[in-house]
């Protein structure tokens, strides 16, 4: 496999819960300064969080709900 299909960005949007992002991505806020990520690591979807923009597992303490699927 080559190094650039290995490297493809992946965001999956798991049922009731974060978005796994996996592959090569800079995760930057609004004025451009980057986060500090590691190659795989979830982005929160509930807003409970206390480490926005990730995901600190909140939405299971909250009963958050919202499966999607793609059509």
């Amino acid at each position: 496999m080559s190094e650039e299909l290995n490297n493809k960005v992946q965001l999956k949007v798991r049922d009731n819960g974060s978005i796994l992002v996996t592959g090569d991505v800079e995760l930057v806020d609004a004025e451009g300064n980057p986060f500090e990520t590691k190659p795989k690591f979830s982005l929160c979807r509930c807003g409970a969080s206390k480490n926005k923009p990730f995901c600190d597992g909140s939405h299971k303490e909250i009963g958050f709900q919202d499966q999607i699927r793609a059509k």
